[in-house]
Formats: structure tokens, sequence, C-alpha cells
């Protein structure tokens, strides 16, 4: 099973590049970020041409989020994560997808840091952190993906002393992805490529994708049910390559359903 994560940003404009990428690699399951598009400006039919069921969550101009899954439709859980009835912005979807829990997310990028988009960054991951432990109680295979605009450590960036101040790599930010991390979440692209220097995003600006000074943010956390069935990760990096590209490329993992931990059918109801 490939499941994959894909900050598209802008699906209006990147679609063309989307679809080809869908047929290209077929994807079981593709977890989308910044649609920045309404609901009712989803490209549904487009999607379901190309074999796709889809569930998302649009907002206008900024953010949004979708779950795609090849061959059948995704059985939502919930959108948004809990903590601040005030928050209107459409950062995180789940559903049940082939009995796997999958929850996408577009964690905010956080600056200027300080300041209040920084501080909001910052509560936003802390309520990400108790979805993760209501998650992981259930015991349920669950993968949790998508752009955390996290920088983990200095190898996944190029030249991490140009980042010190920024809010991807403030001591605050990963200090937060590692509490996230020490509930028993499994980082795949790194479990598979221990010491490589390996990037998912890359800016339009100074050539940047030309001279590979990338960032790697976007991720893939498996639940412990998940991480013995893990047999392959990567970077579709020449997607970024492509004339009028999104500055992130698809990241992917594969797994070997047959040594998936055993739970019985997952349904959306078991998920609290």
């Amino acid at each position: 099973m490939r499941i994959a994560t894909f900050n598209i940003n802008g699906i209006g404009a990147r679609l063309p590049a989307l679809l080809e990428w869908l047929e290209e690699k077929q994807p079981d399951v593709a977890c989308l970020q910044e649609l920045k598009a309404p609901q009712e400006k989803f490209p549904e039919a487009a999607i379901a041409a190309a074999g796709y069921g889809a569930i998302w969550h649009g907002q206008k101009s900024w953010n949004g989020v979708a779950i795609l899954a090849r061959g059948s439709q995704p059985v939502e859980v919930g959108r948004g994560l809990a903590g601040d009835p005030e928050d209107e912005q459409s950062r995180y979807i789940e559903a049940v997808v082939n009995d796997i829990v999958i929850a996408g997310l577009y964690l905010p990028n956080g600056n200027p840091a300080p300041g209040p988009k920084f501080d909001y960054k910052l509560r936003w991951m802390e309520r990400l952190i108790l979805r993760g432990e209501q998650l992981l109680s259930t015991g349920a295979p669950v993968v949790m993906l998508g752009d955390f605009n996290i920088i983990p450590t200095d190898l996944d960036v190029y030249k991490p002393e140009r980042w010190v101040d920024d809010a991807l790599f403030r001591p605050e930010s990963r200090a937060l992805f590692e509490q996230l991390m020490a509930q028993g979440w499994t980082d795949s692209l790194r479990t598979m490529h221990p010491g490589e220097k390996i990037y998912t995003f890359w800016d339009y600006f100074r050539n940047a994708y030309g001279r590979d000074a990338g960032i790697r943010i976007d991720h893939l956390l498996l639940s412990p049910q998940l991480k013995a069935a893990l047999k392959a990760a990567g970077v579709d990096r020449d997607i970024r390559g492509r004339e009028k590209p999104s500055d992130h490329a698809p990241t992917w993992i594969e797994l070997d359903m047959r040594k998936v931990a055993k739970a019985g059918k997952v349904k959306p109801k078991d998920v609290p």
C-alpha cells in the first residue's frame, strides 16, 4: 500500500500536475495540503475521473486539506482539531481508508517569530499532541502525515545556521515535535534513510531546487501497529523540477499490509 503527502500549493493552478502525478505513481492514499480553494471549488469531478474518491476541507485563498483514496471513498472521521472553537483555519482532516486511520494535516508556518503567528503555531501543535495521544490510545493503525512546517534536525536543512530564527526550526517548535514523536510515532522517511540528506521542499527563489538548498518538512508518522509494515519511503523529487511546480515534492511510504498488526476492522465510530 502506497501512501503519500503532497503540498500542492494551489489545486486550481496545479491540477494538471496533480493528475499527472496520480496517473504516474498511483498512490493508494494521497493527502493534499494548501488547496487554496473554497469548499465548492474543489475539482471533485476531475479527481473522480482519475479514479479517486475524496474528502476535503477547503478555505478561500488559504490553507485547505484533502484525503484521496484510489478506487474507494475515504470514510471521514472528522475535521479540525479540538481545543480552540475560534480556530476557523482548514488545516486538519481524518478518515479511515482500508482499515487505516489517515490523519492529514497542514501545520501552521508560524513566521514571523516571535509573534502572534508563532504563538498560534505552538498552540496548534499542543492540540495536535493531544489528538495524537487519543489516536494512539485506540490501538488502531494510524498514519499522521502532511506538511508539518517543522525541520526536526540539522540534517533536515541546507545550511542550518541560516534557519536558527525561523519558526520552522526554532527550539520551541522542535521541542513540541519531539514531544509528539515521544508518544511512539515512527518517522518513516528518516527510518528508511538514516543519516541521509533528503529534502521535501525547495523555495522558488535563488535557484534553491537547482542548488539542492532544501528542507525536510513533509512527514509521514506511523503508529506502532504500522512500524513493522514499513518497507520503503521516498520523495518524488523530479516532480519539483517540472514546469510550474509546487515548491514541495510528493513524499511517500510503502506498507506491507500483511505485516500490519491485526486489530480488526477499523470503523469511524471506533475513533474518538
